[in-house]
């Protein structure tokens, strides 16, 4: 199976846990005798920005709607934006 695809041979898309499975196997594969390290923080680093944006797009720029959207209060989603240089 490539590592790239997207959908398993029968056509049904890979799910959300399916593709990061997938990352993080190839991730660990390519590591090539580095010690991996805070892979946990890293992982959410990867997936916290680009699920903050496309909230953000779902919701028409809408942060107080986004928030709701994603489950956090506010000042939480306001603080991962700011992380993330989103604003």
């Amino acid at each position: 199976m490539n590592k790239a695809k997207t959908q398993h041979s029968d056509s049904r898309p890979l799910t959300l846990r399916e593709q990061a499975r997938a990352a993080v196997k190839d991730y660990f594969h390519h590591l090539d005798g580095q010690e991996a390290v805070e892979v946990y923080q890293m992982v959410l680093a990867e997936i916290e920005a680009p699920l903050i944006e496309e909230t953000l797009e779902y919701t028409g720029g809408n942060q107080s709607k986004a928030a709701r959207v994603l489950g956090l209060n506010r000042g939480t989603f306001r603080k991962k934006m700011k992380l993330y240089d989103l604003e």
